[in-house]
This record gives C-alpha cells, sequence and structure tokens, in this order.
C-alpha cells in the first residue's frame, strides 16, 4: 500500500445548519435528524438490537462522518452486557478533535459515549486504528474505502452501507466497493442504506443480497434492507472460551496473556525465571518511539500501529499497577545532511500531524534537548520511554503466572492454545519448524545521572541515551548477531560511547568504560526485521509471538491484539499485507497460516 496522506474533513454546515462537506456538495445526515436516522435505517435496518442478544457482534460500516452511527449503536449495545461488540468503520476524511467534540455538543444524550470516543480519538494517519472500550471495540480505518476494504479480515454480522450521495461520491458505491463488502459477510449477514437507487440494488443484488425496500426515514420514502444467504451465527455458537498457555513472560509473553485475557480467556503464563522480564525486556529503560520512512515500508507501518496502540493502552493501566514511564518526547537525530533532508521531506509529502512527528532544525532540536547537536531531526512530541518490567508486571497484574518453570516440551502443557513467546528459546521448543529465530547480544551501558549534565528528554541518532531511571541513564545499545556471550566486555562500552558522543557532543566527556555498568540482553532477531506473529500450525493450536528484536515495547501491543484477534476469530486490528508480512509461513513451507476460523 502507497501512503496516502489523510486531509482531515472540513467543518462546515448548509444553510439549515446541517454539517456539510464542502469537497463532496453534500450533508452528513438528514435534516430530520441525525440520531433518529442513524435508529431507524441502521440500526432497526439491520433487525438490531433484536439480533445481537446473547453474542458477540460485528458491524462493519462504510463512511464512519460524524461517528453518529457508531455512538448510537454503542449506546444500544449498553443492554447487552457480557459480550464484545466489534465496531469496524471506514472514513477517508477524518474531522479533527476539537471539530468533533463541538460536532458532538449537538447531541447531549449522546456525551457519555462521545466523551470516551473523543479521548482515544486518534491522529489524522492512514491505516488501521484499534480504539478499546472494554466490551466494544472500534477498529477505524482512515483512508480510501476501495484501498482499505479489501485489507480487511473479518466476518461481518451487519453492514452500515452510508456514504454521501451515490452521485456525490461514485468510488464509495461502486462495484469493487460492494464485493469487497459482501465477501467480508458472514452468512446471513443483514445490510441496510439509505440509498434505493435501482441501479445500486441491482448492482448489490448480484453479489448475493437479497433486497427488499423498507419505509425510510425523514423525506425519504423508502430505505434498503438485505441480507446474504446462510444461516447467522446463534447466541449458541458465539466466541469460545477455552484455557491458554503462553511460554514466556517477557514484553511478548506478557502483551498477549494481556490481550487473551481481555477477550475472557483463561490465561496461564509459564515463565523460566524467577520474574518477568529477565531476558531481553529486562532493560531499566527502552525508547518508544515509531520511525517513518519514505516509502512507507511494511516496518514504518508496523511501528506506527503500534506506536499508537501502545501510547493508548499503557497510559490507561491503573496508576496502581505502578508502570514506570515518561512520555517526555523523543528527538531523532539525522545521521547527515542528506539524511537531513529525507526527514524533512516525509514529515512534508506525508502531512505528518505535529503531535505525531515534526522536523526540527538543529537549534530548536537543540532546546528540546537542553544540549547542542549537530544536526536537525524528528520530534516525536507523545513519544518517551518506558522500564519494561514494570510494565510486564503490570500487563500480567490479574493473569496466573508460574515462575521457575522451564517449558521444554510443549507436548506437557494442558491447555487448548499454546502460545510459544520466550525469544531467543523458542526455536528449541519446536525444532521441526526451523524458525529462523537468530540471537541479536546486546550491552546498554549505565550512565550515573550525576555524572552527566541534566538532560529530561529521549533522544536518537546512532543509538540512544533515555532520562535517568533511579539515577542511571541507559545508552545505548550494542548488537553482535549470534553471540552468546552473557558477560560485558570493554568495548561494548566504548562503542556505547562513541555513540553517545555522535548523538550528544561533549555529553559524556569524562566518563570512564572502565568504570561503567551495564547489561547484556539476547534479543531475538528475524532475518527480516519483523516480528513473528500468528499461528505456527492450526491443527496442533499452536501460536507464536516472537522476533520481536530490538523494538519490542513498539511492537508489543499490536502484535499482541492482532494474535488474540486471530485466536479469539475476531477482526484483525492490521490489514491483510501487514497480517501475511508477520506469518511464521513466511519462513517455512511446511507451517501453515490460516486465519482460526475467520
Amino acid at each position: 500500500m502507497s501512503y496516502t496522506p489523510i486531509v482531515p474533513a472540513e467543518l462546515a454546515f448548509d444553510g439549515n445548519g446541517i454539517p456539510y462537506a464542502p469537497a463532496y456538495g453534500d450533508c452528513y445526515h438528514s435534516a430530520s435528524g441525525a440520531f433518529e436516522q442513524a435508529r431507524h435505517v441502521f440500526l432497526s435496518g439491520n433487525d438490531l438490537p433484536a439480533r445481537w442478544q446473547g453474542r458477540d457482534f460485528v458491524i462493519l460500516e462504510t463512511g464512519f462522518g460524524l461517528g453518529l452511527n457508531f455512538l448510537s449503536t454503542w449506546q444500544a449495545w449498553q443492554s447487552a452486557p457480557g459480550h464484545r461488540l466489534h465496531y469496524v468503520a471506514i472514513e477517508k476524511h477524518p474531522f479533527r478533535l476539537n471539530d468533533l467534540q463541538q460536532l458532538h455538543a449537538r447531541w447531549p444524550e449522546l456525551a457519555p459515549v462521545a466523551e470516551r470516543l473523543q479521548a482515544q480519538w486518534p491522529l489524522p494517519l492512514p491505516g488501521l486504528h484499534r480504539l478499546d472500550f472494554g466490551d466494544v471495540i472500534l477498529t477505524l480505518g482512515f483512508g480510501d474505502v476501495r484501498e482499505l476494504l479489501p485489507q480487511l479480515t473479518l466476518a461481518a454480522d451487519a453492514v452500515y452501507l452510508d456514504g454521501f450521495a451515490p452521485a456525490k461520491n461514485p468510488e464509495m458505491w461502486s462495484n469493487e466497493v460492494f464485493a469487497a463488502l459482501t465477501q467480508r459477510m458472514a452468512p446471513g449477514a443483514t445490510l441496510a442504506s439509505w440509498s434505493v437507487l435501482d441501479d445500486m440494488m441491482f448492482r448489490l443484488s448480484r453479489h448475493g443480497l437479497r433486497l427488499e425496500k423498507r419505509p425510510g426515514f425523514g423525506t425519504k420514502r423508502y430505505m434498503l434492507a438485505g441480507k446474504i444467504p446462510g444461516t447467522e451465527k446463534s447466541a449458541l455458537t458465539g466466541r469460545r472460551t477455552c484455557r491458554i498457555a503462553v511460554i514466556g513472560a517477557g514484553i511478548a509473553g506478557a502483551s498477549a496473556a494481556h490481550a487473551l485475557a481481555k477477550c475472557g480467556h483463561e490465561v496461564v503464563v509459564f515463565e523460566a525465571g524467577p520474574a518477568p522480564a529477565q531476558g531481553a525486556s529486562g532493560n531499566l529503560a527502552g525508547v518508544f518511539r515509531p520511525l517513518p520512512a519514505l516509502d512507507d515500508s511494511r516496518l514504518a507501518r508496523l511501528l506506527r500501529a503500534g506506536f499508537l496502540l501502545g501510547r493508548r493502552q499503557f497510559s490507561a493501566l491503573p496508576e496502581a499497577l505502578h508502570v514506570r514511564l515518561g512520555w517526555t518526547g523523543a528527538l531523532h537525530i539525522a545521521r547527515d545532511a542528506q539524511h537531513e533532508e529525507t526527514q524533512r521531506r516525509i514529515v512534508a509529502e506525508h502531512a505528518l500531524p505535529d503531535d505525531f512527528c515534526r522536523f526540527v532544525e538543529r537549534d530548536e532540536a537543540s532546546a528540546l534537548a537542553g544540549w547542542p547537536v549537530e544536526l536537525g531531526g524528528w520530534w516525536f512530541p507523545q513519544a518517551g520511554w518506558i522500564n519494561p518490567p514494570s510494565l510486564c508486571r503490570a500487563l500480567l497484574a490479574d493473569i496466573e503466572v508460574r515462575y521457575g518453570q522451564r517449558i521444554d516440551n510443549i507436548d506437557n502443557i494442558d491447555a487448548d492454545e499454546v502460545v510459544i513467546a520466550n525469544g531467543i528459546d523458542a526455536p528449541a521448543l519446536v525444532p521441526d519448524l526451523k524458525l529462523p529465530i537468530r540471537v541479536g547480544r546486546g550491552l546498554v551501558s549505565h550512565v550515573p545521572e550525576a555524572a552527566t549534565p541534566p538532560f529530561g528528554i529521549v533522544a536518537t541518532r546512532l543509538g540512544y541515551v533515555t532520562p535517568a531511571v533511579d539515577g542511571i541513564r541507559c545508552a545505548g545499545a550494542t548488537m553482535a548477531s549470534g553471540d552468546r556471550d552473557s558477560a560485558p566486555r570493554l568495548d561494548d562500552h566504548v562503542e556505547n560511547l562513541y555513540r553517545l558522543e555522535m548523538l550528544l557532543p561533549g555529553f559524556g566527556r569524562g566518563l570512564d568504560p572502565a568504570q561503567l555498568g551495564g547489561r547484556v540482553s539476547f534479543r531475538p532477531m528475524s532475518p527480516d526485521r519483523l516480528p513473528i506473529v500468528g499461528p505456527l500450525s492450526a491443527n496442533d493450536h499452536l501460536w507464536i509471538i516472537d522476533g520481536f528484536g530490538a523494538r519490542g515495547l513498539v511492537f508489543s501491543a499490536i502484535c499482541a491484539e492482532l494474535l488474540a484477534s486471530q485466536i479469539c476469530g475476531e477482526p484483525l486490528p492490521l490489514e491483510a499485507d501487514l497480517v501475511t508480512a508477520l506469518a511464521p509461513a513466511r519462513f517455512a513451507k511446511n507451517v501453515r497460516n490460516c486465519n482460526a476460523g475467520l
């Protein structure tokens, strides 16, 4: 998928005060009432809420707009406790947060749910954005429906066919969109729309929908209701809860266990060490920031998705769990003048929101760092540092963890599903699959805060340095492939101090590498630098989340959400091409990829 910048919606109103889109010459809702239109056309048109009683449910919407269809549905869903609603919607021109707040104020009856939506409203960046409200999960796709819809992996129980009028926005009502919609409808799924154009109905019917006209809303005489052939799920055939074993309590295992427990599964974690985060996840502080690319590579897209989801999820963890982190902002200084120009181009051509990333010239970069730097770079104001052990403990707070239990044979585990998340030890558990996880030895140097000038942000260039945690700054890090020597080396500290000098000239002057402490860890590396997430064997109920390398903190939330969604048979939080790019099947012909019932 090529990068197409998101152009936010323009806030405007017609002569009657109805929200209006100048680019399309059309209104966002009926003059007879938006809330009422949502309930009559989309809820009642899909025979809701009667059809979702006693079961989980999936709704797919084209054209999120103001979000009134979603908010009305969420409000109605509150009478169905104990189940999960997945609402997936695509919007090419999302509103800015302040505009959305102004619009929602018109419907005070929706305030309890509208304010929760606003609190998690995503930045205008392309791709899928997952918002978790507990029993309601909203997956928002920002981009062109023709590009995003084929990238969705789901089985919708109901479709809200919405959008501006076919004459104003014909792409939304095209045959390719109708084909992609019907391919993503579960057997017996329904569809509703306010449009009853003969041509549209004819084309929809050719994709297998049985259609009927029903009384319309407001000034419209009719509305459309449709159904795909087949027998829909009943309350007795809904989500299956089971016992799931997770091997490993590092950031991959802890994140996976947390995501699976949220789905209602009984989760038990087996950890060889005496506490969580004993391996690669055990550093004092880790960098948490995305990394854009001019071609918006798969790695850049995954890091963006992981950063945005992780930022929301980690910030929402209760204070009582004592996660140690700091959203200090992160400065990524250019390597050289050519890289500096590339950074400028990416920000400009991708139209990145300032709240996500902006380019700062050298003087401003120096001011942000509080220390002179050689070049400008990217400033990520929402980025920062995280103490991984405290995050792992928080994610595992309500989950059974069996410490001191090394698993050498997965056949001895009593569980319905098994998730391998034990880093560099994973290949030994499934030797026949020949997982290409290699060891990346890294040393992080511990720099005493008292021996360095004041410094309160994360900074990166060819290395990184963090604010002080317990009086220690983390600086690093080295990387040696295939090296399993756990002893710190003087050469490692020398290399890290060289990286620090490149990053902040003179900042570490006077530091003696021979006097520095540090920590060696072994990162699980994949050949293409992407994580390995998904089914190892569908028949054996065996899964993996591994290969995080040096970016475990940023990968963790989105990869765990993907794995849990696959196991649960729920809509996936990533585009299909990214799911395929992460699948273990990309390495081994004898590892079968499946969508776990989707």
